[in-house]
């Protein structure tokens, strides 16, 4: 039983120093490994704002879920997923999610989902996140940062909108989760194995790979 118990040991031992030795991969641009946020608060307005306002500013990196940069699907994954609703990494997939609102009847927290100018498209290619008043947030490529955004300021936007979606109840008491169609599967991992982007790195020359 003596040497079994030390096989074990050795067993658990060698489990253990392999794990230890995993290379994490380094940062590399672009990095589309999918970084899942842990989860750090409850679903509720209060923290959407107060996780946004923490973002704001942080620079335009593309593929990138934070903390430290953001692409426009990245900071809505990230800010979501950090309240513990898992929804889908890109834009074109969040959109199939949640309960469609009328622009009229956005919400503090609801997600805007844009693309072509062109009424007949139905591509979405960005999202941001419903402030109130006329007012959202984004990561922009454009600006190169997370920024927020009006309406009014910025009209070609209103023109790019093509669907706006509600995962949290106005009461905060339900999710909308439910999903149109059959999401795309994609590969979620740790930093414990891969490298975001971080302060003191280069930006990239362009905001978007070509």
């Amino acid at each position: 039983m003596k040497v079994r118990g030390e096989y074990i040991l050795l067993f658990i031992s060698t489990l253990f120093l392999l794990n230890g030795c995993a290379q994490k991969k380094p940062y590399n641009y672009p990095n589309y490994d999918i970084i899942k946020p842990e989860t750090t608060c409850n679903p509720n307005r209060n923290n959407i704002q107060e996780l946004l306002y923490s973002y704001l500013g942080k620079p335009y990196v593309w593929a990138e879920e934070g903390p430290y940069a953001f692409d426009c699907s990245g900071l809505t994954y990230n800010i979501y997923g950090s309240m513990g609703i898992e929804i889908p990494r890109v834009a074109r997939e969040q959109a199939k999610m949640g309960k469609e609102v009328k622009f009229k009847n956005l919400y503090y927290g609801d997600l805007i989902f844009f693309g072509s100018p062109n009424k007949r498209s139905k591509k979405i290619n960005h999202v941001g996140i419903y402030l109130g008043d006329g007012w959202f947030a984004h990561a922009s490529s454009k600006d190169r940062k997370v920024i927020v955004s009006h309406f009014e300021k910025e009209p070609i936007y209103v023109k790019r909108m093509k669907v706006c979606k509600r995962y949290l109840s106005e009461d905060e008491r339900a999710k909308y989760m439910n999903c149109d169609v059959p999401l795309q599967k994609m590969e979620i991992t740790t930093s414990r194995y891969t490298t975001p982007w971080q302060p003191g790195m280069k930006l990239p020359k362009k905001a978007v790979p070509s």
